[in-house]
Formats: C-alpha cells, sequence, structure tokens
C-alpha cells in the first residue's frame, strides 16, 4: 500500500515517527503515547482478548461505533503499551474493509522496527496482526 492509499491519520503518524531522527526521541514519543492510553477494564483482560507472542501483556477489543472500529487495549510494558496506543490511534475510526487491507509495510516507514529489539518489532506486527483479526471476527458477526 503506497503512502496515498494509506487512511490520513495513519499516514499523520507514520510521517510523524520518520522525521524523528533519533531512537531516544522515538522511544519518548512511543512513552508519549503509552500515557494517553485510555484505561482499559481489567474485565477484558482474558485469554481472547491476549495478543499471542508477545513477550509482555498485551490486550486488545474490537468493537464497531456506526460501521467504524473502536480498539481498546493494554499492556504492562511502556514501551509496548505506546506501539499499542499508536496502533490504536491509527486504526480506530476506520472502517473494517481500511484495516483489512493494510500491510504491515508501514511499520518500517516509521523507522521503529530499526529502534526496537527484534522481540518488541515481532510483537508490534503481532499486536497489528491481532487487530486485524479482532475485525475479522466483528465482520464475521455483521453477516
Amino acid at each position: 500500500m503506497t503512502a496515498s492509499s494509506r487512511p490520513a491519520q495513519l499516514d499523520k503518524l507514520v510521517k510523524r515517527f520518520a522525521r524523528i531522527s533519533e531512537p531516544k526521541r522515538r522511544y519518548e514519543q512511543l512513552l508519549w503515547y503509552a500515557k494517553r492510553l485510555d484505561a482499559f477494564p481489567d474485565e477484558d483482560k482474558t485469554a481472547e482478548n491476549k495478543v499471542p507472542g508477545c513477550v509482555s501483556q498485551v490486550y486488545i477489543t474490537a468493537s464497531l461505533d456506526d460501521g467504524k472500529v473502536a480498539y481498546k487495549g493494554d499492556s504492562d510494558a511502556q514501551i509496548t503499551k505506546g506501539l499499542l496506543a499508536m496502533l490504536i490511534e491509527a486504526l480506530s475510526g476506520l472502517s473494517p474493509a481500511e484495516i483489512l487491507q493494510l500491510t504491515p509495510d508501514f511499520i518500517k516507514e516509521t523507522q521503529l522496527d530499526v529502534s526496537l529489539t527484534p522481540s518488541r518489532a515481532n510483537g508490534f506486527y503481532n499486536i497489528f496482526k491481532t487487530m486485524q483479526k479482532k475485525v475479522l471476527l466483528l465482520a464475521g458477526e455483521m453477516t
């Protein structure tokens, strides 16, 4: 997917991170996102909402609001929570079709994959893929 066909809110986020040249500043930006994440209810911290393949505990829920996807999530690690918050901000408000057609290529454009440890970079992909799986489940409920 090219930058021009990417949803505007995701494109804005990718450009924000791409402009940051220092890895330390990217981490600071992630921690800023982590602080902005809404509180996540403990009752939603279930096995079915847990992101598989993440070293830290990561949970995601998705719901539909007027045909647009609304995500919520939490993590017990601040950097991972920042990655999650960033993806929630980038993908919430999009239609299921928009989310399902995204590829994780945009993650490389943020240059976060360079700054992250291999396990965190892998976790970032797992979070993204889980968000897409949640949308598939929602789409299945709609039919």
